[in-house]
């Protein structure tokens, strides 16, 4: 490890370190703009100057260069001075000065540098270049005459979310950045170059000449688009969440998120329930929140009742179903809305045991029933680190681009059984081999058949469990955990004609095998769920309330209340407690602090954020034949739940960007 100085002080900084990180080790800020700690070093800016001995008379870029024993650093010369004034006024030359309509003002890297190091005043009077606007889809907005060449928005697609889809063209003052013959950036992470931007070249379409970031009230929370559980910052104004962006979290999301999670903040606001509507003579109509509970007073179900969690739900919701199930003598509850019935008694054969972090570190990854990058696009993200990092990966299934080196086994799942020698030869080599089931090769007997795969090829080891399950949704988790899982899945529920069927937020359940029973639909948007309903309670969406989630690899999280619901919307844990009183029962709660405590005496796990650790893998069963032809649950990534089928921006990406409708622009 080099010993160096800083500004006089001596310290040691680790062998691979640049003079930048040696900098930031001792405490001082070294500007940027074409840096990022996790792209590849450019040194397109010159804005990190800094004065190095021994070398040359000039100030160097310290993003560039290596930290060597004995350097002394200066970075705060009147060198290095006035050559990050030289490079700021350059950086200004052609910069257009429309700060006050420009969406990136108050959170602009170029403004605080300018005020920090720049001069008072340019020296230039030619006039500014101007460079013609791209078409980067419906997500980013481009004004490229801001454009500094930080590629910063380059490097992204190519190295994370490895799609050659934004490059430069030309060269020198003439260069421009664009994507590939401007066209639309179609990645589903394309946004993330938003955040990276560090002027207002890229910004956000839909949120264009919204708000200041000083007008927002900023709120912690997690994204239940998908079981990742991204964490995220939800930004709103009044009652009205405005805009989603991601928070670092190098353990789950790194600092991405998926288009998806980012976008589909607009359809909150939209096709709400925001009032009880109670079926009469085959028709919904508005009615009360007393008229709505007498409705359901007088079912007097009994013990014939059925719970239906859906993807979005937090943990607090199911439990206080749960325990409103349970006053009622019923045990029928389910989460998995399509069908799938596999084992849950051990919830380590459900997990992704190996972690995110984790699956990068993988020699060998065999991926049977899941195309990630719909299902957990940031999931896929680390599997191309793994593969980066030389992993052979293989892929059972349905072939799908997937952004690195992969060979497909075919799309039977009986593949398994009877590997290709390349494959056994390939786990049987590696140190830390992983198996990766999805939702659709669980449909056929994946668990089962990983679980024997994890035997034969020793996946467990010390210090490694390369055994993962892969679930695609936000609630499947902290559902299993809370006992939302029959032994036949949703057939046993259907199968036991429940006079009173609770859904909360279920919308892909197939209503018409509940004919006989009355639908209760405790949910926020009016999707399919409320369309089938007999009742329907307006509910809170996932901003609206506090609650507890699970994600995939079994990390528990917490999310903050942001806004309050719309209308005569509740929070759900409080309509299942007045359901309580409609229906005679008590369930043992009264706030919402007694029902979280509850919860957490009855599943410890849920009380402690992080992973909650479910032990050992199970043994594989003595027979296992998995046979099925595999076919992925997901059909449009853009809408698949009822936020973002409620949202004006998803449905336009689905129609432009999947099903390649064209939109007309402006004076179009």
């Amino acid at each position: 490890m080099p010993k160096l100085t800083v500004d006089g002080v001596e310290l040691e900084v680790p062998a691979g370190a640049t003079v930048l990180q040696a900098c930031e080790l001792a405490g001082k800020e070294i500007p940027r703009f074409c840096y990022h700690e996790r792209l590849s070093i450019a040194g397109n800016c010159r804005m990190c100057l800094v004065e190095v001995k021994p070398g040359p008379p000039k100030p160097q870029a310290s993003c560039a260069l290596p930290a060597t024993e004995g350097q002394e650093i200066r970075t705060d010369s009147e060198m290095v001075r006035k050559a990050r004034e030289g490079v700021m006024e350059f950086l200004l030359i052609n910069h257009p000065l429309d700060c006050p309509i420009c969406d990136q003002g108050g959170e602009c890297d170029l403004q605080d540098q300018s005020v920090a190091y720049g001069r008072g005043a340019s020296r230039y009077d030619e006039n500014k270049r101007a460079v013609t606007e791209k078409y980067m889809g419906p997500l980013i907005k481009t004004v490229m005459t801001r454009c500094i060449h930080c590629t910063r928005c380059v490097r992204f697609s190519e190295e994370i979310a490895g799609v050659d889809e934004i490059g430069a063209l030309y060269r020198g003052e003439n260069m421009q950045i664009s994507t590939y013959l401007e066209g639309a950036a179609k990645h589903e992470l394309s946004a993330n170059v938003i955040d990276l931007c560090p002027v207002g070249a890229l910004t956000s379409r839909p949120y264009a000449f919204e708000a200041r970031p000083w007008e927002l009230k900023k709120t912690l929370s997690i994204d239940v688009s998908d079981a990742v559980g991204a964490n995220i910052r939800v930004d709103s104004r009044g009652r009205e969440v405005l805009r989603i962006l991601p928070r670092v979290n190098d353990d789950v999301n790194e600092e991405w998120l998926t288009d998806k999670g980012r976008f589909c903040v607009d359809g909150l606001t939209r096709r709400r329930l925001d009032k009880p509507w109670l079926r009469l003579d085959g028709k919904l109509q508005a009615a009360t929140w007393a008229e709505a509970f007498a409705a359901i007073g007088k079912i007097n179900p009994g013990s014939s009742v059925a719970v239906i969690a859906g993807d979005m739900v937090d943990c607090e919701t199911m439990f206080a179903a749960k325990k409103l199930a349970g006053a009622l003598g019923s045990s029928l509850l389910e989460g998995r809305q399509t069908g799938l019935a596999y084992d849950c008694t051990n919830l380590a054969a459900v997990n992704f045991n190996t972690t995110f972090a984790g699956i990068e570190n993988a020699d060998a990854i065999l991926i049977v029933g899941s195309q990630v990058r719909d299902e957990a696009a940031l999931v896929n993200v680390r599997l191309r680190k793994a593969a980066k990092k030389g992993a052979k990966v293989f892929v059972v299934g349905p072939e799908w681009e997937t952004t690195y080196a992969a060979t497909f086994l075919g799309d039977d799942i009986a593949v398994i059984a009877k590997l290709p020698k390349e494959v056994s030869d390939a786990f049987k080599a590696a140190e830390r081999p992983a198996i990766i089931v999805g939702g659709a090769g669980a449909a056929k007997g994946g668990i089962e058949a990983g679980l024997a795969f994890a035997e034969k090829f020793k996946l467990v080891r010390d210090g490694w469990n390369g055994f993962n399950v892969l679930h695609f949704s936000a609630a499947r988790m902290g559902g299993l955990m809370l006992g939302y899982a029959q032994a036949g899945g949703i057939a046993d529920i259907v199968a036991a004609k429940p006079r009173m069927v609770i859904a909360l937020g279920a919308d892909e359940v197939d209503y018409t095998k509940f004919a006989g029973s009355m639908i209760v639909y405790i949910g926020h948007h009016g999707d399919k769920g409320a369309h089938a309903a007999d009742v329907v309670l307006p509910a809170a969406a996932f901003t609206e309330k506090d609650g507890t989630y699970v994600n995939t690899e079994g990390r528990v999280q917490y999310a903050e209340k942001a806004v309050f619901a719309p209308g005569d919307a509740r929070e759900d844990w409080t309509i299942l407690r007045a359901m309580a009183d409609a229906l005679g029962v008590s369930v043992g709660f009264d706030s919402f602090d007694a029902l979280r405590a509850a919860m957490i005496a009855e599943v410890p796990a849920l009380g402690t954020e992080g992973l909650a650790g479910y032990g050992a893998l199970p043994e594989a069963p003595k027979v296992v034949k998995p046979e099925g032809m595999i076919a992925y649950p997901i059909k449009d990534r853009y809408l698949t739940n009822a936020i973002c089928r409620a949202s004006p921006t998803m449905q336009r990406c689905s129609a432009e960007l999947l099903h390649g409708e064209t939109f007309a622009e402006a004076a179009e």
